[in-house]
């Protein structure tokens, strides 16, 4: 799947506090601790945080803080990324609404251009983020364009009884 160029600025998330330009490598303080966060929009907002060990965190914890934080209005998901390096991340979710989800496109298309952005994932060139759901791979490509590719797999049936 191919995505349109992302912003970076405030007015694309809506964010209020943190200045008007690219919202990149900025301090966030969340409860009691002091995060580096990159914010994308990529039709819906995004928090993008590097942490060093994704496992180990309490995402059931940590996220609410970011999720209602008062910098992003209208709230925000929220993507804990670990670079195993320049193309390999593993990455947990917690999305605005819903809570830690195993699997987001719009979060993995959002880590892997905040990371470019940060100079850390090379434009060009797929990147790998491992998610609890899977894999999917993303590349920026000219014009910060985003192209996503990953396995469809079914996960669950049902029927509707009326």
């Amino acid at each position: 799947m191919e995505r349109g160029p992302y912003p970076a600025g405030a007015a694309a998330l809506p964010a209020v506090n943190m200045g008007e330009g690219p919202l990149v490598d900025l301090p966030l303080q969340v409860e009691e601790n002091l995060w580096r966060v990159t914010c994308i929009s990529v039709g819906n907002p995004h928090c993008v945080t590097i942490v060093p060990d994704v496992d180990s965190l309490k995402l059931e914890q940590i996220g609410p803080g970011f999720e209602h934080h008062e910098n992003f209005p209208e709230r925000i998901n929220t993507e804990f990324v670990q670079v195993v390096d320049a193309t390999h991340l593993k990455m947990r979710v917690w999305e605005r609404g819903s809570g830690e989800t195993w699997a987001c496109g719009t979060g993995t298309c959002a880590t892997v251009a905040a990371l470019t952005e940060l100079g850390i994932c090379p434009a060009g060139e797929d990147v790998h983020v491992q998610l609890r759901g899977g894999e999917l791979t993303i590349r920026v490509l000219p014009g910060k364009q985003l192209l996503m590719t990953g396995a469809a797999e079914t996960v669950c049936e049902g029927t509707t009884e009326v």
